[in-house]
Order: C-alpha cells, then structure tokens, then sequence
C-alpha cells in the first residue's frame, strides 16, 4: 500500500533509497560511542625506522598502511626519552615525575622485577576507566612498571592492579641477559666494578694466608677467617642478584601466574602475536581495549628465523620488519572479525632510538632520521619525536598529516572521553583529547607549552605559537657528547642527566623547529628580533608548570630500585625458580 501511494515519486524516491542504503556502512561509524581500541607501542623505536616517516630501506608495509588509511602526526612528543617513566605517562595522561615515575639519580628505569618501586595504587590508567565503563582490558607484551611493593605476590604494582583484566607478557623489559648468547647488558659498567672489587678483596685475603703460612707475616687466624668469610659474604651480596639477571628478571607471566621462568626467548614472539589475536576474537562482541606493548624493537631484538637476513639493515633492520609483520597479523584480524569499522587502531613509539647499541661494528640501535640526540635524551628531538598513527575508518579521514605538537600523555584523554568516561578531576592531566584536531574540526594542538625532562630535570621547554605556527624551543641543559661531535654518548653507553655529563646553558639554546627540526642552528640576539621575548614567555610558562607539582614518593630511588630476594617472583620454592608451562604446539610460527 505505502508503495503504491508512493509510486508516483518513484524514479525520485529509489534513488534516494538505495544511495542512503550504501551509505550507511560509512556514516554509522560517526555514531559509535564506545569503539574498540588497539594501542600498538613499539620499544626504541626510531621515527627514523618506518617508511612513512622517511626510511627507504627498512620495509614497513603494515604501519604505513595504517597512516595510508588513517591520520599521521609528525610532531609526536614522548613525555621521557626512557621506557618507563614514557610509559608511566602513557598510561595515566601525566608527566611521569607527576607519579614518581622519573628519577634524581642515575636509576631512571626500574630495574628488577625484585624491586619496591613502581606505577603506584593511587594513579588512574585510561584501563581503569575504561574498565568502569564495562570496557574488556587487555595488556599483551611488556610492562616495565613493576611488580611488588612489600611481600613476593601482592603485586601491588601489576597491570591487574591498574585496570587491565588480562595480562600476558613480561612484567619487566627485554635485555640482553635474557638471550645466553648475547653479551649481558644490566648493569653491565657497575658488575663489572663489584667483580673487580671480588677479586682484589680475594686477592688481598690469600695474600694474608699465605704470609701467615710462610711466617712473613703476623696475622692472627682469627682475622684471616674473617676477612674469607667478608670476601665469601661480599661475593655472595652481589652475585645472587647480578648472577641469575636471566632468572630473576627474564620472565613471561600471564594474570598473576608466571609461566616460563626463564623465558624462552625463540617462541616469545610467537605467544604475544597469538595472545594478541586470541583476546581480541574472544572480545569482539563487547567493547575492548588491547594495549599490544612490543618487545621490538629492544635488544636483544628477539627475531625469529623468518625474518632473519632480511632486510638491508642487519639485525636490527630484520626485528623492524618483523614487529611490521606482527601489525599486519593484528590488522588483519581486526578486519576478520568485522571491526574494522568500530575500531581505533594507534601506533607509536615509546622514545627515541638507541644510538649508543652497539656490540663491535653491529648496531643494534635505531635511527632517528633528521632529528638529533636518541634514547635517555630529555631534550634533544632524536630522544623525544616519535612516530604517531591513528587509524578509524569512517571517522578519522584517511591520508591525513598533522603537523602540529601532540604528547603520547593525549591517548588517556582521547581514549577515555571516546569511551564515554572522565578523565579525574582531583589531579592535573596533561594529556589532551586529540579527537577534534584528528578529525580536523580544530587547527590547532591545545598544547601550547611541552616540557622536556630528563629524569626529574628540566633539560628543554617549547612553545607552539599558534598565530604564526612557530614552535620555538629553548634547551636549558644538554648532554656533552662523548667523544666529543659524535651526536650520542659512545663512551658511556646513555647520556646522563646531571653532573659532570651536561652542559648548563644561560642564556639557553634557542632553536625554531619549524625551520630548524634537526636543532643545528641555535638562534641568538643577534640573529632573531624576537630572541628575548620567546625566552621570557617560556621562562614564565616553566614558572607556572613547577607550581602545579606536589611532592610524591619516589618510586625509582635506591632504595626502591634495588633487588630485595623476598620480593622476587618465583615459580616455585625461592630461590629454585624454574617453570615451563608453555604448549610449544600452538606457536603460530
């Protein structure tokens, strides 16, 4: 009946019909309130190494594919040039000295899985909003963020604690001590001292045992028993820990199980991709959240026999292109699914790249392409510029650049808000909602001022002047290079943040990133009319950003950081710690 009524505007009406019928599949995306969300972060990452920021000849498809089909932000800003004080704001939207996540010492990562310190109970991570709002949370991969606070399982500081329904992964980082081939890693320049200080002390006692036997000197046996049982005592105080680095801090835990203790390090890559994939097709018919934090691109560079020998840029190169591969198996399993559309995919880095990785003439770092300084700088842009992907088809445009400055901190409130959540009110949040200029319904970054630490130091500030587009940048303290014009610190192994390693600068270095990105042309007085004007207008805004801290705990102190035998994980009787509970069968590899 309607259609008869109808049936005079007809060659009208079917047109009509039919083209809203092909439309809806890419309009109803623009009315989803809750989408899924696949955070996808790399570890070292250089903005160098993808293809879509410039490398020719580490093949990316996969990440590229995802800028391609979604928005790419070129002026991404790690909020620390370390794992886990990036990491720490990643997750709660804060600077990390905010939470007590950075350091005054040397000491600027946690250090063992044994350790005090770690994300505290207090901070809010975007996985426990997401979890009130019924949201199914998953964290695959590394955590860096620690474990235990007081005893051996109250796991005060884990990824269960903090909002994530779901962990698999290692609770700590991927080093070198976890592979027996590779040379150690952890702590190396330190052991190597506590070893030497071994040997001199045993020399020193069979000196004085032999004295004593030969009648050259007199020493009492008593005394000679005691200093053995000093020199057994201090060998015994160190080796414990430094000695099983592999046992102790290269482990795979999945909830609050650990399951290879060891890890074995030649299917690792294969059971993250496979858990990654499993969550995701066990959560598809209910709002999720995956945060697939990679082990690649961190030394050892775990790469499987698939992809070794395979690209240009040895090692390194191969482990890139395999984590590309990892993306594109958790790409096409989204669109197996049918999530495509209901679903935000993200891709970054944590920081910079690792210039100073080397093993002989290997390197076994990333590249930062134009951008000077890497890894543990706090200020220079090599350290802190990262790649940043967001792709959701039908809502954010394809094929999109935005050249304006954005933080890893802006997820927590991108993500919460699309969720449906409130970020909390009763602490500062740093982080902005980046979903207006995604979608190009602002110009502009809400982030006028960006403040660069290194550790609990304040080495750089920017200010985005948004009536002329200038980002101007003022460097208060840098690292001195070593040897001198190298561009990293070889001689140490990480550039420092304080002491006898950093130059102090007054007036600052002042650059122009806008017309200077690679930082090689400092501006003056002489050179810039605006020279003083910008300092003082940075200067101010640093005065107004150290107001806003409040002193907390700090979670990466010595005392903190240290390895404490009755907070060890152990699968088993401490400190027989040995487990396998992996089926090698299911690897997808």
């Amino acid at each position: 009946m309607i259609w008869q009524l109808m049936s005079p505007w007809s060659p009208l009406v079917t047109p009509l019909i039919f083209g809203l019928l092909l439309q809806a599949p890419f309009t109803q995306p623009s009315t989803i309130t809750q989408p899924n969300f696949v955070l996808l972060l790399a570890d070292d990452l250089g903005i160098g190494d993808v293809g879509c920021y410039g490398n020719d000849t580490i093949r990316t498809p996969n990440i590229d594919r995802l800028a391609k089909e979604g928005v790419k932000l070129t002026q991404h800003i790690a909020a620390a040039p370390l794992c886990t004080p990036s990491r720490a704001a990643f997750l709660t939207g804060r600077y990390p000295l905010r939470s007590g996540m950075d350091a005054i010492n040397d000491y600027r990562v946690i250090f063992w899985n044994a350790g005090s310190g770690g994300l505290p109970p207090n901070e809010t991570t975007f996985a426990k909003i997401l979890q009130h709002q019924g949201y199914s949370t998953g964290l695959i991969g590394k955590w860096h963020q620690g474990v235990n606070c007081e005893s051996r399982n109250d796991h005060c500081h884990h990824p269960l604690k903090h909002g994530f329904d779901y962990f698999y992964g290692m609770p700590f980082t991927l080093i070198s001590d976890c592979q027996p081939t590779e040379t150690p890693e952890m702590d190396r320049a330190f052991r190597r001292k506590l070893w030497l200080s071994t040997q001199m002390i045993g020399l020193i006692t069979l000196t004085a045992v032999l004295g004593r036997l030969t009648g050259l000197i007199s020493v009492h046996w008593r005394t000679l028993t005691c200093l053995a049982g000093f020199s057994l005592l201090f060998f015994i105080s160190w080796f414990s820990s430094y000695g099983f680095v592999r046992y102790w801090n290269c482990i795979m835990m999945r909830n609050h199980e650990i399951t290879e203790q060891p890890m074995v390090t030649d299917r690792t890559t294969s059971l993250i991709l496979r858990e990654s994939i499993s969550f995701i097709e066990r959560n598809k018919n209910r709002p999720f959240l995956l945060f697939l934090s990679f082990l690649h691109s961190h030394t050892p560079l775990l790469t499987t026999e698939k992809f070794l020998g395979r690209s240009r840029h040895g090692l390194y190169g191969d482990n890139v292109e395999e984590m590309d591969w990892m993306v594109g198996q958790v790409l096409d399993a989204i669109d197996k699914e049918g999530l495509r559309h209901t679903t935000l995919v993200y891709f970054a880095s944590d920081h910079g790249g690792w210039l100073e990785r080397q093993e002989g003439k290997r390197q076994l770092g990333g590249w930062n392409g134009i951008y000077k300084g890497g890894k543990a700088m706090g200020g220079w842009e090599g350290g802190i510029r990262v790649p940043g992907i967001f792709r959701w088809p039908g809502v954010l445009p394809a094929g999109r650049v935005i050249d304006e400055p954005t933080s890893l901190m802006d997820i927590y409130p991108t993500v919460v808000h699309l969720a449906g959540g409130t970020v909390p009110q009763d602490r500062v949040i740093d982080g902005r909602d980046l979903l207006p200029l995604l979608r190009g319904t602002v110009a502009h970054s809400e982030h006028e001022f960006l403040f660069h630490y290194c550790g609990t130091h304040l080495h750089a500030a920017r200010w985005h002047q948004k009536d002329t587009g200038a980002v101007w940048k003022a460097h208060y303290v840098t690292p001195i290079f070593s040897p001198p014009g190298a561009g990293a610190c070889y001689d140490r192994g990480f550039c420092p943040c304080f002491g006898e390693g950093v130059a102090h600068h007054e007036p600052p270095l002042l650059f122009e990133l806008s017309q200077d990105p690679s930082e090689a042309k400092p501006l003056s007085a002489d050179t810039e009319p605006l020279f003083e004007t910008v300092l003082r207008k940075i200067g101010r805004a640093i005065e107004e950003h150290r107001r806003t801290l409040t002193p907390v705990p700090e979670q990466l102190s010595v005392s903190n950081v240290v390895w404490k035998p009755w907070l060890q994980p152990c699968c088993g009787t401490f400190p027989l710690c040995w487990c396998d509970k992996e089926d090698d069968s299911t690897q997808i590899f």
